[in-house]
């Protein structure tokens, strides 16, 4: 008997002068790509279909043959093939399941990667982002297995390197690839993982940094209309006439949600590509933001700013400068700016993870070597106008007086900023180990490569004093809730960088003299921090290890602060000088220097590199499954017009 081969669809018997055979399911196929309604002459046509086995390798030729025109003449059957699939995938029977979902999941892929109608891949995308959020947790969501099977990876990628679909649909095809990167992504090999870390193309990684820059920038924009909205009303005159009584209440009211599928987007890149690391310095000039009229996406009060899209008008035919306030920026700017923002707040439990994955980036940025040479480029200055938090104490700095600085000095004024603004109540103890953390890193580059950073490193110390000031004076109330003394002991050692290391990367001489001068004027918190982990360290209690640790961290500044205090009160009584100048106490330190002794402490300069399975997974997955929830709710307020849809798809009904 003549053996049978099948071959794209064929069934051939192996004699060659019989005619080759096709597949019933191809047969099917053909008249689908037919301008005639299939199911006309064959009622249960749909329903034989999808007990049919798939032809995928003869699906994928078939869509992929048709040009935009073609794909207009049988749009009416591509709309029901899409139907009964959706339809089938209701069933009980498994087969039937299996198949629509093949040959529905092929379509999107097809029609994805396709030329053609704008509004019908922005469908496709839609569905995809409705079947991939069907259940809060991703990870249950038994769909996503044969996406991980049969990757939509490469049509994602197409959209973003090309510009025309990326303004149109980056926004989605973004979203979509931080949700699928999430899937399973601890319990199983997750193929969009590997495919995301070695992606390469320029265009691709550019595309992906512009739609993220843009949804950030339209945050950043929208957030300082509010806020300068509310700077002009009644209540913001009414404020400056009680004397800013109420500021606190005032800053509350603008307040605004992240958007934390975007920001989800921007950490899976940065963490998973390090060649998505050069896309997050490529500057941009600035193209007239400011001057060109905006139309603000429709409001609606169940959608907080900045969960959905940016509007189709920002997304325009010319990408948008990534920064209106300066005249060159990059993504590393515009998601500074941000931070800055979202950071202010962190009273809700929202808020809170928000500004934790903004630090957990910069946590990631803060690590990587290349990341690290541009943020202390000496030729690469920019003027970043980051967001403060109004507080009584002190003015509002103007924008035009910001220096042009390396983005370093940038991101370590918006850690102090945290620093400074967060002594609370409710106390963000996770927060302020990651600020401390990326500013421990920040250092140990410096160290390393012996960077001498031109920074006002004043305010850092005078901040770093105040916060250990803070937890000394709230040590009960901390202590019921959080081991102070971790945080205590990150904060020492950061001033035992400056003692041990302070002449490697100091800008000049005279910045370790005021290093010196700083902790002999603020000894008092020292000798108090010191008093408390000696107290407590001598007692049998939880804390007996944790504040010993400290009290032996403390030796060299204790040292300093003993070695010069007494030659300076001398100084002081010797000249009858009852206080003395800061000139005169660094002429004292300068003197003195060479009858110092200090300890040479080990492991300054090293840190336990940024893990997200093991530290960060429970985090992660409630994230994703908040995403997903407002990912799924949001859909129907997406940009798409419902009027172009009705002209390209009369027939749907």
């Amino acid at each position: 008997m003549a053996q049978v081969e099948k071959r794209g669809g064929l069934l051939r018997k192996s004699s060659a002068y019989k005619k080759p055979l096709k597949e019933k399911v191809v047969l099917m196929y053909d008249e689908i790509f037919m301008t005639e309604d299939p199911s006309k002459c064959s009622p249960r046509f749909w329903e034989e279909l999808f007990l049919m086995k798939v032809n995928l390798e003869y699906l994928e030729g078939k869509l992929e043959s048709l040009d935009g025109e073609e794909l207009m003449k049988i749009k009416d059957n591509i709309n029901c093939l899409f139907q009964h699939c959706i339809q089938a995938l209701g069933e009980e029977h498994p087969i039937r399941v299996v198949n629509a979902l093949q040959n529905l999941m092929e379509s999107l892929d097809s029609l994805l990667c396709a030329e053609g109608s704008e509004s019908l891949k922005s469908l496709c995308l839609k569905l995809l982002l409705c079947l991939v959020t069907v259940t809060d947790n991703i990870s249950q969501n038994t769909i996503l297995e044969y996406v991980m099977i049969n990757s939509i990876f490469e049509a994602i990628l197409q959209i973003l390197s090309h510009p025309p679909s990326r303004r149109e649909h980056g926004y989605d095809a973004v979203v979509l690839l931080a949700l699928l990167v999430n899937y399973r992504k601890y319990e199983s090999v997750n193929p969009y993982i590997v495919k995301l870390s070695i992606v390469d193309d320029e265009a691709t990684l550019n595309g992906m940094g512009l739609v993220i820059a843009q949804a950030l920038s339209e945050y950043n924009r929208q957030y300082k209309d509010k806020e300068e909205e509310h700077q002009g009303g009644f209540f913001s005159a009414l404020t400056n006439m009680v004397g800013s009584m109420f500021i606190a209440d005032a800053h509350e009211k603008i307040s605004v949600q992240t958007n934390e599928a975007i920001l989800l987007a921007l950490y899976e890149a940065v963490h998973l590509n390090r060649n998505f690391i050069t896309v997050l310095a490529q500057s941009h000039p600035e193209m007239g933001l400011v001057t060109t009229p905006v139309s603000p996406a429709p409001a609606t009060p169940a959608t907080p700013l900045g969960t959905t899209p940016p509007s189709s008008d920002v997304i325009s035919s010319v990408e948008l400068p990534l920064d209106a306030d300066v005249q060159t920026s990059n993504l590393l700017i515009t998601f500074l700016k941000y931070s800055s923002i979202v950071m202010q707040d962190t009273k809700d439990e929202h808020r809170l993870h928000s500004g934790k994955l903004c630090l957990i980036i910069l946590t990631c940025i803060a690590e990587d070597q290349y990341a690290n040479a541009f943020l202390h480029d000496d030729n690469m200055n920019f003027r970043v106008n980051l967001h403060r938090m109004p507080m009584r104490h002190r003015k509002k700095a103007a924008d035009k007086n910001l220096p042009c600085r390396p983005l370093v000095c940038a991101v370590l004024d918006l850690m102090v900023e945290f620093i400074v603004t967060h002594m609370m109540k409710e106390f963000p103890m996770d927060l302020y180990v990651r600020c401390i953390q990326v500013v421990h890193k920040l250092l140990c580059y410096q160290k390393k490569c012996r960077v001498r950073l031109h920074y006002t490193w004043r305010e850092l110390w005078s901040a770093l004093i105040n916060l250990l000031k803070f937890l000394m004076s709230n040590e009960t109330v901390l202590l019921a809730k959080h081991n102070i003394f971790t945080l205590a002991l990150m904060i020492v050692n950061l001033f035992n960088m400056f003692i041990t290391y302070g002449d490697t990367f100091l800008p000049t001489p005279s910045s370790y003299d005021e290093l010196y001068y700083e902790i002999i004027r603020m000894h008092q918190s020292f000798d108090n921090l010191y008093s408390m982990v000696l107290r407590l360290s001598t007692n049998a209690g939880q804390w007996k290890e944790a504040a010993s640790k400290v009290t032996h961290a403390l030796v060299n500044i204790r040292a300093i602060i003993n070695h010069f205090n007494p030659k300076i009160e001398s100084y002081a009584a010797v000249n009858h000088i009852s206080q003395l100048s800061e000139e005169q106490v660094l002429e004292v330190v300068r003197a003195n220097y060479d009858t110092l002794t200090l300890k040479l402490q080990d492991g300054l300069d090293q840190y336990e590199r940024y893990s997200e399975q093991h530290k960060e997974a429970a985090f992660f997955k409630e994230l994703v499954r908040s995403i997903s929830t407002n990912v799924r709710r949001n859909l129907a307020f997406h940009t798409l017009s419902q009027e172009v849809l009705l002209k390209e798809f009369s027939t749907i009904s």
